[in-house]
């Protein structure tokens, strides 16, 4: 195994001292972050340094390891700066607002508050104790720290239509033809740009291709012997991964490859599904049912662990089993039970859905606050924040779909108040918390969430979430950011009706509950899945009258019209799919 001492030399960064000079110099006296921060370093004349780490996160414990415990950088911090050490993931606030400089992120701040330098990434002892003193002899922001002119809103609710075609070309441009996958450097399956190419597959058959082919080589960041994806790779292809394992990326990949496995029938992506899910269960859920937040990448802080996952399962437990984030946020639980929701829905997996459940009531237990909002972790700093009930309103929603128990509806309309009430922004869509900036992948799922909620309760209210939401995402300067399939599937789906399948009997006959289950079998990402049961009183948007029959029928709905009944449940998507057509 190479050790970072290794790794850094081989990379031409030059360590003061011996070898291990470093790891016996005094460790930085770090702070956490509040106000008192900067009136310490006003009453001091000091500067503030903001170290933005993960748990999981192999080159932040590089730098605690090597930058942190150099005699020169601890020296200038101690003596010119109030040092505060944040785990990202406690802080979704700071997170969202330099979340795009990456982990470690490095920020430097006059005692006034304004931004010096913000760096991404390791910086080696060197790099960091010249940094350090050249903003001590003139704190001037550097470039780094040059704020971007505020955008002005979007006029309208929608993407404009030569926005829209810039988009869908930018989608396809972004696509690596010869290794799959969105983008070059980092690869990774990135959610949204799946999906919208799964969404479009009827319409464009490169967009099938795309989808599969990227599906078929993210299939090597999946952990052949615990399960569960890795976080990325480097090296512009797929076979150098960094080992983290993060709850957005495990409930992300579960929900889109139990997609995949219903829209293209592909045994490989169900077992992938299924991996993901074995790995939830075995190492981040707790006693209770809530799941915990992310694996670190490195066994030993700091070095490289490709050995290590190399290794079979007795010999990786006989070494030890990285550290886990014990963390429970009820925005990763939230991504966690609409990944289970998934797994059941397109797979059948009746294992997954009682997991989810049983999160959900940990969280309603544990994590709600009065007015149907969630904090984050057993107390909120600076909370509540966004992402928090966001992530517990879609959480609900796709609980509701799922099992057609009107409750978690109610906890979804109950999550959307409380969004709008106290998250939204003066000009457009919503801030992840007071005083906080606007973060582009929350108010994609808040305009999804909003549109599809408003679907289901036909409550103008919910239409009018999604439309703020979209707003701030139809700014031309906040579409174009990478990536942009996200916005185009919020767009896609305000402007659209989703697919509609109610299936009308009771909920005690096993007639009808084969044909619900056949009904969210059917591989849609934008979908509208009910059940009817009469004695239960009409369904929360009765906008279409269906009639009782003898025995329990599936009507599938679009574009104004509706099919016939189907009796049996291989009868639902053939239905369906013949509507979409």
């Amino acid at each position: 195994m190479r050790t970072i001492l290794s790794l850094v030399a081989a990379a031409g960064l030059v360590l003061p001292g011996c070898a291990g000079a470093s790891k016996h110099a005094a460790a930085v006296a770090w702070k956490p972050w509040s106000e008192a921060v900067f009136e310490r370093a006003r009453s001091e004349k000091k500067l503030v340094l903001l170290d933005l780490e993960a748990v999981w996160c192999h080159w932040c414990h590089v730098m605690d390891e090597t930058t942190y415990r150099d005699p020169e950088v601890a020296r200038l911090l101690a003596q010119n700066y109030i040092a505060v050490q944040v785990d990202q993931d406690s802080r979704p606030d700071l997170s969202n607002r330099y979340e795009e400089y990456g982990w470690p992120a490095t920020i430097v701040f006059r005692a006034d508050g304004v931004e010096l330098a913000k760096r991404s990434g390791y910086i080696a002892p060197k790099q960091m104790a010249a940094m350090l003193q050249a903003f001590v002899d003139d704190p001037t922001p550097g470039p780094s720290a040059e704020a971007s002119a505020a955008a002005a809103p979007s006029e309208g609710t929608s993407l404009a239509a030569d926005l829209r075609t810039e988009l869908d070309a930018q989608h396809v441009a972004q696509f690596d033809r010869e290794h799959a996958g969105w983008g070059t450097s980092h690869k990774f399956l990135d959610p949204a740009s799946v999906e919208y190419a799964i969404a479009r597959r009827g319409e464009d058959p490169g967009s099938e291709l795309m989808a599969k082919r990227t599906l078929d080589a993210a299939l090597a960041l999946i952990d052949p012997v615990w399960g569960g994806v890795y976080q990325y790779s480097t090296g512009g292809d797929w076979k150098e991964p960094h080992f983290e394992k993060i709850m957005s990326f495990q409930a992300d990949d579960l929900r889109i490859y139990a997609l995949a496995h219903a829209a293209f029938g592909d045994a490989r992506y169900r077992d992938a599904a299924q991996a993901i899910h074995r790995f939830l269960t075995e190492f981040l859920k707790t006693q209770e049912g809530a799941f915990q937040t992310s694996m670190d990448a490195d066994l030993v802080p700091g070095e490289h662990s490709a050995e290590y996952f190399a290794l079979p399962d007795a010999d990786r437990r006989r070494r030890g089993i990285p550290r886990v984030d014990t963390h429970v946020y009820a925005r990763e639980n939230g991504w966690a039970i609409r990944g289970l929701a998934a797994l059941y829905a397109y797979a059948g997996d009746e294992t997954a859905l009682a997991e989810a459940r049983r999160a959900a009531a940990w969280i309603l237990a544990h994590r709600a606050l009065e007015g149907g909002g969630y904090r984050h972790g057993e107390s909120d700093a600076a909370g509540p924040y966004f992402g928090d009930t966001l992530a517990m309103g879609q959480a609900f929603l796709a609980l509701y779909e799922a099992t057609a128990e009107r409750d978690y509806l109610v906890h979804a309309v109950e999550a959307a108040a409380f969004l709008a009430a106290k998250f939204e922004h003066p000009d457009a869509g919503f801030v992840t918390a007071a005083g906080a900036p606007r973060n582009r992948g929350e108010n994609v799922d808040a305009a999804r969430f909003g549109n599809l909620l408003f679907r289901f309760t036909g409550k103008e209210e919910h239409r009018a979430l999604a439309q703020r939401a979209l707003r701030f995402l139809a700014t031309p300067e906040v579409a174009r950011k990478p990536f942009p399939a996200a916005v185009l599937l919020a767009d896609r789906e305000i402007a659209s009706e989703p697919l509609h399948v109610v299936v009308v009997g009771r909920k005690a006959d096993s007639r009808a509950a084969a044909l619900f289950r056949a009904a969210l079998a059917i591989p849609s990402t934008y979908r509208r899945i009910e059940w009817w049961d009469p004695v239960e009183g009409p369904l929360p948007n009765q906008d279409v009258e269906y009639p009782e029959l003898a025995r329990p029928a599936a009507f599938a709905c679009a574009g104004g019209r509706c099919s016939s009944p189907a009796y049996e449940p291989e009868d639902v998507r053939k239905r369906a799919e013949a509507l979409a057509h």
